[in-house]
């Protein structure tokens, strides 16, 4: 931190002004005694006019009343004051309009701010029969390279006898704009821009890296002629209307410059090739921002660009120019301010005839941007990804034994390379056509988890002990309500199953039995059971996710209370958070807290502890076993799998009203190895009604377990 010495400088300013206000008001007021007059408002001095100086006793003004006024002037930036203190000899080096200039755009260009001139202190006394004196002194500033105290500052002050009023002039030298400056020196800032700092997968293999791209561009002189036929066949490797490419060549307006018409990532040198073997299309080699991750990592990762006028005024004191380029989603706004860096500086004084640097006046290293490490890894992203990338929907796999994030999908997504290179004209005419956005973000977004959720009811019975793994309940018929009370409203399962225990209702995936032991429990015991799960409450990380809810306001109601037992009523949950929950078949009943970034200090910590009894995690993982693997289970397949799983479907219906008959359905199917315990992976698939409902998904988390597991 600087030191601040604005109350320093104060004092001594006020001081001087004190002084010599006061032996005005003296002076005046004696004259005013004398005479038995009334003291008169004075004329208005000009410029020069320096006839209230104070003197010494030998008669001599005081040289610190010009320095003052000359310096309070450069504090003020009111240059032309200053100007008018200068002795005539030093105004015959420099005119009034080249001073003026020179000081504005020296100190607007390295961008001086909060400046202070403070004198040295014991300053010697002017001597009597001396014509010169001098003061040093000096000044500190923010500047674009950063805190400066410049200390070797020496002002010559003249004494002007040429009439009856001796008056101090300075002597002035450009060694007053920054000492070692020299008569036909420069001054040259320059803004010193840090490395963004780069994003990173567990395994260091990048997300989000500063490498080289390729800008492809024509130069008018040797294009021109030939444009007829060379702008058909760019628009064509290229995919961009002929327009776009003429707009450019029509603003082409001189002859021997390079104007940019896209960039091309270094990986395509083969279509850079193509391009500038046509006449007159030339390439330049660039710094970007790649994403090698692509589509897989697009809604996760995010990507930069320009910063927007309502962006530079919401963060007005972040230091940001409308030249700069920040994050625009995903991780690349979420950790935006470490990613950025700090900016440095560097303040030169260079030959304005040879060009070479004689002094640097002032330097300031810029600071980097963060590296940052994902527990995220990228193989396991894009083999989840690349299953599910033609259907709308989400997916999060942890490690449930750490709560280390591996993947978090979101589908359809993009490619975050075209927002730093070109967007192709398909693409973006995919992106406007499609049903679904190619832009929200899916995994952050909270969903109703349907038949995946009675894993939770399940857990909160056996914890209270109001469910008996053994007992057979009795149930007749798809329907079922409790009593009359109920009206017309009833709970409908898919399958007449008759009496069922707890085995059969996991593997049918009955909603009538999980209602029913959710109205065992009632509202009180089921709510504290599910905070236990971290309903209500926000996932503890710092990228924002959604806060998944168990109700709106309470489980108020029977019917309520009910759906809620199997997944339906107004639970919204991510992917994420379902995924840490069947996490605590791995790690003894406890919840992990989540883990997306992987630092030195990092360790393995539980969120909640104890959501899960201990001793009743081997029913729960025997029971999810039989789901995917009697022939009768909700998950089962014929797919052969690397290892052995659980899991367990859901379906959530998406109803607007009970009296709803084509409501959409999202299915979700969540497993985890059971071998190794070392991944869980919940995926989430929209509208899979008409297409066999929860089922529907589960092939497609097989598929890509066994490509995570091979």
């Amino acid at each position: 931190m600087r030191p601040s010495k604005n109350n320093k400088t104060k004092i001594r300013l006020l001081i001087v002004v004190f002084i010599f206000g006061l032996s005005s008001f003296m002076a005046a007021c004696s004259n005013d005694e004398t005479n038995g007059t009334t003291v008169s408002e004075p004329e208005t001095q000009t410029e020069t006019d320096e006839s209230v100086d104070e003197t010494d006793p030998n008669g001599l003004p005081d040289p610190m009343i010009a320095f003052n006024t000359f310096t309070q002037a450069w504090i003020n930036g009111t240059y032309e004051d200053m100007y008018s203190l200068l002795t005539s000899s030093a105004r015959r080096r420099i005119d009034k309009d080249t001073f003026i200039s020179r000081y504005s755009d020296i100190f607007s260009g390295i961008r001086a701010e909060n400046l202070e001139i403070i004198p040295e202190e014991d300053q010697p006394a002017p001597v009597s029969d001396e014509d010169e004196h001098y003061i040093h002194f000096q000044l500190n500033m923010d500047s674009l390279a950063g805190y400066l105290e410049l200390d070797e500052y020496e002002m010559k002050l003249v004494l002007d006898r040429s009439d009856d009023n001796p008056r101090w002039k300075i002597d002035w030298t450009e060694a007053l704009i920054f000492p070692n400056m020299r008569a036909g020196d420069r001054v040259q800032a320059r803004t010193l821009h840090p490395n963004r700092g780069e994003i990173y997968d567990r395994n260091n293999q990048g997300l989000a890296v500063n490498e080289e791209l390729i800008t492809i561009g024509l130069v008018p002189q040797d294009f021109m002629e030939h444009r007829d036929e060379s702008i058909p066949k760019m628009a064509e490797w290229l995919g961009i209307s002929e327009e776009r490419i003429n707009q450019i060549a029509n603003q082409a307006t001189v002859a021997n410059w390079f104007y940019p018409v896209v960039t091309l990532p270094s990986s395509q040198s083969d279509l850079s090739a193509r391009l500038t073997s046509l006449e007159g299309v030339q390439f330049q080699r660039t710094e970007g921002r790649v994403y090698p991750g692509g589509e897989a990592t697009g809604l996760l990762v995010g990507y930069m660009g320009p910063i927007t006028a309502e962006e530079l005024e919401r963060y007005p004191d972040h230091g940001y120019t409308a030249h700069d380029q920040i994050g625009k989603m995903g991780l690349e706004l979420a950790f935006q301010d470490r990613l950025r860096g700090e900016r440095g500086g560097e303040i030169l004084l260079v030959d304005d005839e040879s060009g070479r640097v004689i002094h640097e006046v002032a330097r300031q290293d810029p600071i980097h941007g963060d590296r940052v490490q994902l527990a995220i890894d990228l193989d396991v992203q894009q083999k989840i990804y690349n299953e599910m990338r033609d259907e709308p929907g989400t997916a999060a796999a942890v490690d449930p034994r750490t709560g280390e994030i591996l993947a978090l999908v979101s589908t359809p997504s993009f490619d975050s390379n075209v927002f730093q290179t070109y967007i192709p004209d398909a693409v973006r005419e995919q992106w406007n056509e499609s049903e679904f956005s190619y832009f929200l973000n899916r995994f952050n977004s909270g969903y109703a988890p349907g038949s995946v959720f009675k894993y939770v009811t399940a857990a909160i019975g056996l914890n209270n002990q109001t469910l008996d793994a053994d007992e057979v309940i009795p149930i007749s018929g798809l329907h079922w309500r409790p009593s009359d009370s109920w009206g017309s409203y009833r709970i409908t399962r898919v399958r007449d199953s008759g009496a069922v225990d707890f085995r059969d209702a996991m593997v049918y995936s009955d909603n009538i039995y999980f209602a029913m032991q959710a109205l065992r429990l009632g509202r009180q015991a089921y709510e504290a059971g599910a905070d236990k799960f971290g309903l209500n409450e926000s996932l503890p990380m710092t990228y924002p996710f959604y806060q998944s809810q168990l109700s709106n306001e309470g489980l108020s109601r029977e019917t309520l209370i009910a759906d809620t037992g199997y997944g339906q009523g107004e639970i919204l949950i991510s992917s994420l958070h379902m995924a840490l929950i069947y996490g605590t078949l791995a790690s003894d009943g406890n919840m992990m807290k989540p883990v997306l970034e992987l630092t030195d200090a990092y360790s393995p910590e539980i969120w909640k502890e104890g959501a899960v009894e201990p001793q009743y995690i081997p029913l729960l993982r025997d029971v999810l076993r039989q789901v995917v693997e009697d022939s009768s289970g909700s998950g089962y397949t014929q797919t052969e799998m690397k290892r052995q799983i659980l899991g367990k479907t859901g379906t959530a219906e998406l109803k607007t009203s009970l009296d709803d008959e084509d409501a959409a359905e999202n299915g979700w199917f969540i497993a985890m190895d059971m071998e190794q315990d070392s991944l869980v992976l919940a995926m989430m698939i929209e509208r899979v009604d008409g297409r066999g409902g929860s089922r529907y998904v589960v092939p497609f988390v097989k598929r890509a377990l066994n490509e995570i597991f091979s």
